[in-house]
């Protein structure tokens, strides 16, 4: 156990789960994330896995503290996923899952960008899988989208790889400055997975196409692989705190215009992954601790989220939220988890967001970046009106909708109420996730001053809500924003372009038509008996033809 891959591990698990049937099949699911979690933490940190490639050095298999805290979370969402999903009909879903998680936790093991970049392109294989697994054709026409635009990603990150290791003759991976066309490349192809403009509207537009239990998966894998890129990668880079607060405001926005109850926390990603962006982009020691502790506790609260989402999704089939609200009475669990999860996202005191976002706030004030520090402390406002009150408002608490579905089987409640305890867990006791952080934590989240300004955010943002109440009702609407492009402006320009090829080829057939009934009728009014080659020729024309004729053969003659 102290040599073995725990990414293949799980992708082992995945390849086997198609041939199992029942309580088998169950245990499989439970157990293949759980070996690899232990496999995991006996590993010994260092260049495990060697491998001479070319004329370069792998390392396929390398753990320090930071590659340790992403591998754990993924393996621990693969497990606590796999509970939720134990009753999902399909076959496909949690073994795609599963790759995709295997991928996910091989690129956090990876020592070189030759390996990060095959299990990155293995995640894009898993990812569309597990959307394909919902089989549905809004699903099936976002994974075509989706692929495009990882394709595209793909390679672009494949280039900037490419062109790294041409340039500096060794393919480790390690921090680098975005100085050169290569790190550009690598920088952008990261990016494109973190669902950083101009490219977000690919994670609202493909993730709640998935299934009840699919969007659990796709929540937690991509963004935060991309997170773990750049934290090795491009530590400290200056125009990732732009990207990031960006990120953070774009999400907020849309989330507030949006009705579909998955697509708001699919937006809420984004603006989640944006404070990391930041974090990151500042690059202190504690900007990168926040980053890396934020992305830990947003795996799991996020995942919570849309597993109360899923829930409510899989008793009723709807996901809008003018059709839902007053679901409180009949589904208390899905309720209360529901609830503790938007309190997490929206850094309440005693949950694991209070104790990891507000790593990146503090941050921003001991590098005298009051700007950023303004910025993330409106975001932290908008975070809670739209994740925090919109959505378990209007989906368990607006209006009576009349619908009473019951609280979900045994396996989905579970996972829901352990990824709530962790949520209470961690922001009560920080500590063990401190000890997993890459650099030392010198920081104490409970102090009056952090308290304080916290709740007066969280409560001026829940009275401006409910005052505004009448205004953020939502409408039966779906809200587009660049994928516009792609969505609605793609496919018409392609019929445009299509309309006009087939009536310029309809007018060069018809003009092809006419040349060629005006030559045939040529040639048949001259092979009539009054036609010029039908009709008698007097001798003397003959013989005048013939004249011309020799002369023009004796002319050649001389002048050859």
């Amino acid at each position: 156990m102290t040599s073995l891959h725990p990414a293949l591990i799980l992708i082992a698990g995945a390849l086997l789960l198609p041939f199992l049937r029942g309580n088998a099949r169950n245990i499989a699911v439970l157990s293949a994330p759980t070996f690899a979690l232990i496999a995991l933490w006996l590993l010994p940190e260092g260049k495990l896995w060697q491998v001479q490639w070319l004329d370069y050095q792998l390392a396929p298999l390398a753990v320090d503290k930071l590659s340790r805290l992403f591998a754990t979370i993924f393996l621990l969402m693969a497990a606590v996923g796999g509970l939720f999903a134990l009753r999902q009909t399909s076959k496909l879903e949690v073994p795609a899952a599963f790759l995709y998680a295997g991928s996910a936790v091989g690129v956090a093991l990876a020592g070189d960008l030759v390996t990060v970049f095959l299990f990155w392109e293995f995640m894009a294989v898993g990812s569309t899988l597990v959307l394909w697994s919902a089989g549905t054709p809004g699903a099936f026409a976002a994974s075509k989208r989706y692929v495009a635009v990882h394709l595209a990603g793909g390679v672009i990150l494949f280039a900037g790889i490419a062109g790294q290791i041409a340039a500096t003759g060794e393919a480790s991976f390690h921090a680098m400055k975005a100085d050169s066309i290569a790190t550009w490349l690598i920088l952008i192809g990261f990016l494109i997975n973190a669902g950083a403009p101009p490219l977000s509207a690919w994670l609202p537009d493909a993730y709640p196409e998935a299934s009840w239990s699919g969007t659990v998966f796709l929540s937690a894998f991509t963004t935060k692989t991309a997170v773990y890129v750049l934290l090795r990668g491009f530590p400290g880079a200056e125009i990732l705190i732009w990207v990031g607060i960006f990120m953070i405001f774009y999400g907020i926005v849309y989330a507030l215009l949006e009705n579909d109850m998955r697509r708001i926390l699919a937006y809420s990603i984004v603006n989640q992954v944006g404070f990391m962006v930041t974090g990151i982009g500042i690059g202190t020691e504690m900007a990168l601790n926040g980053a890396a502790a934020h992305a830990f506790s947003h795996i799991i609260y996020k995942a919570l989220l849309l597993m109360s989402a899923g829930a409510v999704l899989a008793a009723t089939n709807r996901r809008k939220c003018s059709e839902l609200g007053g679901l409180f009475h009949s589904m208390p669990i899905t309720t209360i988890c529901g609830t503790i999860g938007a309190l997490a996202i929206s850094s309440f005191p005693l949950t694991s967001g209070f104790v990891s976002k507000s790593m990146v706030t503090q941050a921003a004030i001991d590098g005298h970046l009051q700007a950023v520090w303004l910025f993330l402390a409106a975001a932290s406002a908008g975070v809670f009106l739209h994740a925090g009150i919109k959505f378990p408002w209007f989906v368990f608490f607006q209006k009576d909708s009349g619908l009473r579905p019951a609280d979900p089987p045994a396996s989905l409640r579970w996972a829901m109420i352990f990824f709530a305890f962790l949520c209470i867990a961690l922001g009560v006791y920080p500590e063990p996730l401190y000890a997993l952080l890459p650099y030392e934590v010198n920081y104490v989240p409970y102090t009056a001053a952090h308290i304080i300004t916290q709740l007066q955010l969280l409560l001026f943002s829940g009275l401006a809500f409910f005052v505004m109440l009448d205004y953020l009702k939502r409408t039966p609407t779906i809200t587009l924003d660049v994928d516009w492009l792609w969505r609605v402006a793609g496919p018409e320009a392609a019929k445009t372009f299509r309309l006009a090829l087939t009536e310029t080829r309809a007018g060069l057939a018809e003009i092809i038509e006419a040349r060629r009934l005006a030559i045939a009728d040529f040639l048949t009014r001259h092979r009539r008996p009054e036609g010029l080659l039908m009709r008698s020729w007097p001798t003397g024309s003959m013989a005048l033809w013939v004249m011309v004729l020799l002369l023009a053969n004796l002319a050649f003659f001389y002048l050859r």
